[in-house]
């Protein structure tokens, strides 16, 4: 049971850095695997953290970044008022659509990552107290900011699926391969 990103990076360090952004999405959705959306969207622990809440949450937070780095508006920004929504299903929502919208988000950015000209091209950073005024970053920098933002998460997620039913990641890869 493989539980490593692959050492065949597409060949290149683009390729490399979105495998390890995909292999933090794998553990994040994994967590999730054969849960009920009930189940998904309980709080086991003293935390506001679900798995459903994290994979929106996660979602959400690639395409912010996504957007930034194209320079484009984000269709769906946060106000004040719905910012407690980033990290619960609200309405209408299900596991499988936050996971459809997610998988859309993740063709972008890699399509994004693949046509941009160079990972040192750089982009402003929006106004906000966290940000240096006049911030810029580059797209590599963002590609290491969405493995990070992934792993902790990951970690999070990893949690809260433990204390849902005492099961592992390592259970759940062999639950995904059928084992």
């Amino acid at each position: 049971m493989v539980a490593l990103v692959p050492t065949e990076a597409h060949g290149d360090e683009r390729g490399a850095l979105l495998n390890f952004i995909e292999a933090q999405r794998a553990a994040i959705r994994r967590a999730a695997h054969g849960l009920t959306e009930e189940q998904a969207a309980s709080r086991p622990s003293a935390s506001e953290l679900s798995l459903s809440g994290l994979l929106k949450h996660v979602a959400e937070v690639e395409l912010n970044w996504l957007r930034l780095a194209q320079e484009r508006p984000n269709e769906r920004q946060r106000t004040q008022e719905t910012w407690g929504d980033a990290f619960r299903l609200v309405e209408d929502e299900t596991i499988p659509a936050v996971l459809g919208f997610w998988a859309g988000v993740a063709k972008e950015t890699e399509e994004f990552v693949r046509s941009v000209p160079s990972l040192d091209d750089t982009f402003p950073l929006p106004k906000a107290p966290w940000f240096p005024e006049d911030g810029r970053v580059s797209v590599r920098w963002m590609l290491l900011h969405l493995v990070q933002e992934g792993a902790r998460h990951a970690g999070h997620a990893d949690i809260v699926r433990e204390s849902l039913d005492g099961r592992t990641s390592f259970e759940l890869i062999a639950a995904e391969q059928g084992r």
